[in-house]
């Protein structure tokens, strides 16, 4: 029996509170996680590593999550990208600017998180099997 790799996400969210509760749920639920708080610093992260999920905060300072799936898309093009945002308008906005990345809008069981974390990453391997 071979032992499937643990799938890695890049966390961004400028929150520590935030991203501390996150983090935890998602490491408890078998994922490798780095976190970052904020979309700057992710970058380098993304060049340097290979993520299978970025989960990334729409409104950060410096830049934003839209801009950073965006440079994503660029520098990691297999990465999928997950949006979580706690705004009604801006989540609008990410469904334009990203139409293949999901949003979650805040608040959210972590349940709920878990769950679209592992079908937004079964898409891709269902995909790659394809």
């Amino acid at each position: 029996m071979t032992e499937t790799p643990t799938q890695r996400i890049l966390l961004a969210e400028d929150d520590d509170a935030m991203r501390v509760y996150l983090e935890r749920a998602l490491v408890n639920a078998g994922y490798s996680v780095d976190s970052v708080d904020r979309g700057t610093d992710a970058i380098p992260l993304l060049e340097g590593a290979q993520y299978d999920l970025l989960l990334s905060d729409i409104v950060m300072p410096e830049m934003d999550g839209i801009e950073l799936a965006q440079r994503c898309n660029e520098v990691s093009p297999h990465t999928k990208v997950m949006f979580i945002t706690g705004f009604a308008a801006v989540t609008l906005k990410a469904s334009r600017e990203q139409p293949h990345a999901k949003v979650l809008s805040k608040p959210f069981h972590l349940r709920d998180l878990v769950l679209e974390v592992e079908r937004v990453l079964d898409e891709r391997v269902s995909a790659s099997l394809q």
